[in-house]
């Protein structure tokens, strides 16, 4: 994206209202009934014995999951992603059993646009009124029809500073690399997200297509390509903690996690927003429309987002939340974060992925040409 935020994006910001009308139609139970209910669980006669929801990697607390199981009697199944772009492959091969999935902004807008998204009934998922108004309408989902923020951060890049010590906050240390990290480190396996990272750097819009400048974000990308040890986005995080990786493009809450004794990372990990931005984006819980059970995919949203639970999972994650009232309960260190909740003149550097329409067959061209020119 441009080096500021899209008029479309600032006026969504602006919108005050954050409680969307409840769906048109009370979504039944899974087993026909439609009957109004209140509370954390819903009707529990109503709710099926297990819903699978299709994820990013460490995305919910297992004892979050434990806690939904023992209260309202449902076994979740998780099963993981690693890019909005797997997700969607994955739905438009005929995939059919999946109950609640988490697509970042760009993808909700580009699931609407083919009617993969089922409605939310808000009558349930009565925990909307938390959402901050920064979160919500947003350009992805306008009428905050059919998404729920669940998360949101960067997507900048992580350095070990015994190895180095004075990183510049600049994506030229990811993309001119010191030798000492040539042949470490690691990029995001996003194409979007790494496409973007190289167009930022040159000084273009994340969202950007023309073809001149997506061909020299590839030039970037295969010129600093013998100095990347590994395309990940699901171990990244481990690679660097373990000392294999040095420099390591990758989301705020890997980061924030990596960098953590305490969460199983080391001192000495510091994540860096580049000066020229990075990525914002937000995670969002919605139900697809081929859901089979579409009664419980809402409670489990809305259980998600009760506070106290929603601050519980947060913590795990490492990410920003969206949820006001959760807010309220975090660690005040955590607020303090400026990795995690980074000051507005830094925020006004950040980019959204939007969707790119017709352009993306380019995007899809330029990066299958990328991967083919590394063997990759």
């Amino acid at each position: 994206m441009k080096k500021m935020w899209s008029l479309l994006v600032l006026a969504g910001l602006l919108l005050a209202a954050c409680t969307p009308a409840a769906a048109t139609e009370p979504v039944q139970s899974d087993n026909g009934d439609t009957t109004d209910t209140s509370g954390r669980c819903g009707d529990k006669t109503k709710l099926a014995d297990e819903i699978q929801v299709y994820t990013w990697v460490e995305y919910f607390d297992p004892a979050v999951k434990d806690q939904f199981e023992s209260e309202c009697g449902v076994h979740v199944v998780e099963t993981n992603f690693d890019s909005n772009e797997t997700l969607l492959a994955t739905l438009q091969s005929g995939a059919t059993g999946y109950d609640v999935i988490v697509p970042s902004d760009y993808m909700v807008q580009i699931m609407i646009s083919e009617n993969m998204l089922e409605p939310l009934d808000f009558s349930l998922i009565t925990n909307i009124v938390h959402m901050s108004a920064v979160n919500t309408h947003q350009y992805f989902d306008p009428e905050q029809q059919y998404s729920m923020p669940f998360d949101w951060g960067t997507s900048g890049f992580i350095v070990d500073t015994a190895v180095l010590p004075n990183p510049a906050a600049s994506w030229k240390t990811v993309f001119d690399p010191d030798p000492a990290a040539c042949g470490k480190i690691s990029m995001l396996d996003d194409q979007r997200e790494t496409l973007g990272a190289a167009l930022m750097y040159l000084g273009y819009s994340i969202n950007d297509t023309d073809k001149a400048h997506l061909d020299a974000a590839k030039d970037l990308l295969i010129a600093q390509a013998p100095c990347v040890k590994s395309y990940d986005s699901q171990t990244n995080d481990d690679l660097i903690v373990s000392g294999e990786t040095v420099i390591g493009h990758i989301w705020t809450g890997d980061a924030v996690l990596a960098g953590n004794p305490d969460t199983g990372g080391r001192a000495g990990l510091e994540y860096v927003i580049p000066e020229e931005g990075c990525t914002i984006w937000q995670d969002n819980l919605a139900v697809p429309t081929s859901a089979p059970n579409k009664y419980t995919a809402m409670v489990f949203i809305n259980f998600m987002s009760d506070p106290e639970i929603a601050a519980q999972n947060i913590t795990f994650m490492g990410y920003g939340s969206p949820n006001e009232a959760a807010k309220a309960l975090l660690d005040p260190a955590i607020l303090n974060n400026q990795s995690i909740y980074p000051d507005e003149a830094t925020m006004s550097h950040l980019q959204w992925i939007q969707d790119v329409g017709d352009a993306l067959e380019l995007y899809d061209r330029v990066w299958t040409e990328f991967k083919a020119s590394i063997g990759g």
